[in-house]
């Protein structure tokens, strides 16, 4: 009787228990929605449920760190295509000119609907589906064109040197973006990974970690030259890369290592999480040199690809100091799928067991980021930087002339504008001051150098 009594009075104090955490809980939800139905009755201006719940979100994620964000439903579309490297759309790159104000095509993406239907570098986009661009936002222009695959869209442009628009409808289809870039662009519009300048060198710029990063990059690495060579060395350009997914970072590294610790994670509280190895057979050949180019703006995946070669001695890393990004974000859908909470749920770790991530009050003393090795701190001032940025775009371009765009015969307009862009932009026709990259030039001479000694 005793026994049963005391199970009653503990069961009764665990339901006690809950119910106050859950009156706890219920009761800041409840004040929120109090607090939405005074704003909505009271304001002075009317203002939508909608608009009141995503502030709420931002405000309760903005109070946890840099990284963690809510996803609302306008943007979680754009957000997952990033991920996956895939959406609907036409395959352009888009800016807004600095003279006309208007969106702007800077190269078509080969072998999409927009290549093939004739679609070129300084295309003035006019009107998308009946509606003008004029002093358009860029993400407006993006949100127009993309759509549902199948559906068309109809678009009025103004090529270069031309006085009349033409109305082309382009079917929308399944867009794949890379992930993986080459050095130059072949004449069918595919990436060159072979350096111009010395085609014994390969050339692999990684702009994002996504779904197929990893496939992408195995595939430059094994690639062929002219001569049917596999590169002697490699050079990795993680620069201005901000990461993605952790698990393209552990299967990146992994191309390059047999054995070994690549990262691992910590949660709430120091605990260890998981310990990602590397397994064997690697995708380069092991005594090949290769050099990393990080600037300050690498961060989360790419620092652990660069941290990771690092300590295992299979890369010099040349350039400045990264970004310090060293914390893992969750995805945690809401509404179905429609939305999500992207939070930070752990902290990753060097395979050396150094910290990578920059803490608010960080010094330049303290441990963290991917430092260049010893002599190969390579500084840019603002001026080169914007230079070799230009410089690339322009190489990056998938011009008329070269990719066969043009009818045979068509004489190219001149690339120069007449006039300079009035914010002293470059026009996406103009061909900007060619430059030497400092950093990359670092990388070349070490990777030659080692040639020359093997």
């Amino acid at each position: 009787m005793l026994l049963r009594n005391a199970t009653v009075i503990l069961i009764a104090a665990m339901v006690s228990v809950l119910c106050y955490h859950k009156v706890q809980w219920n009761r800041h939800a409840s004040t929120v929605s109090v607090a939405m139905r005074l704003i909505k009755r009271n304001y002075l201006e009317p203002v939508e449920d909608r608009e009141l719940f995503e502030a709420a979100m931002d405000g309760m994620t903005s109070k946890l760190d840099p990284y963690s964000s809510y996803i609302p439903p306008r943007d979680f579309t754009e957000f997952q295509a990033s991920l996956d490297q895939e959406f609907g759309g036409i395959g352009v790159m888009v800016e807004i000119h600095p003279q006309t104000k208007r969106p702007t095509i800077v190269s078509p993406i080969f072998d999409t609907p927009a290549y093939r239907a004739g679609l070129r570098a300084g295309d003035v986009i006019l009107q998308v589906d009946g509606i003008s661009t004029e002093e358009i936002t860029l993400r407006d222009a993006v949100e127009r064109i993309h759509g549902k695959v199948g559906e068309a869209v109809r678009l009025t442009i103004l090529h270069p040197g031309e006085k009349e628009p033409v109305e082309l409808n382009i079917v929308r289809a399944v867009i794949r973006t890379d992930s993986v870039l080459g050095d130059t662009r072949n004449a069918n519009g595919s990436w060159n990974f072979f350096l111009e300048e010395n085609p014994r060198i390969l050339l692999v710029r990684v702009v994002t970690f996504g779904e197929r990063t990893a496939d992408e990059l195995r595939a430059a690495l094994e690639s062929k030259n002219a001569q049917g060579q596999t590169a002697a060395g490699a050079i990795i350009d993680l620069r201005d890369n901000a990461g993605g997914l952790l698990s393209a970072a552990v299967d990146t590294s992994d191309l390059f290592l047999d054995d070994g610790l690549i990262v691992s994670t910590k949660t709430r509280g120091g605990v260890e999480g998981r310990r990602h190895q590397a397994v064997q057979g690697v995708a380069f050949d092991r005594k090949a040199p290769i050099v990393i180019l990080t600037n300050r703006f690498t961060a989360s995946a790419a620092e652990i690809l660069a941290a990771c070669l690092q300590d295992h001695k299979r890369a010099v890393v040349v350039g400045q100091r990264s970004w310090g990004k060293g914390t893992v974000q969750n995805v945690l859908y809401l509404e179905g799928g429609h939305s999500a909470l992207k939070i930070t749920t752990a902290s990753y770790w060097r395979p050396s067991n150094r910290n990578i991530h920059r803490m608010r009050n960080a010094k330049d003393d303290d441990e963290w980021g991917v430092r260049p090795d010893d002599g190969f701190d390579v500084a840019m001032d603002d001026e080169t930087t914007t230079k070799v940025v230009r410089w690339r775009r322009y190489r990056d371009q998938l011009h008329a002339e070269k990719s066969g765009i043009l009818p045979s015969g068509t004489k190219p307009e001149p690339a120069r504008p007449e006039k300079p862009a009035a914010d002293g932009e470059p026009s996406v026709l103009e061909v900007p001051e060619q430059i030497d990259d400092p950093q990359l030039r670092k990388a070349i001479d070490n990777v030659v150098e080692k040639l020359g000694k093997s």
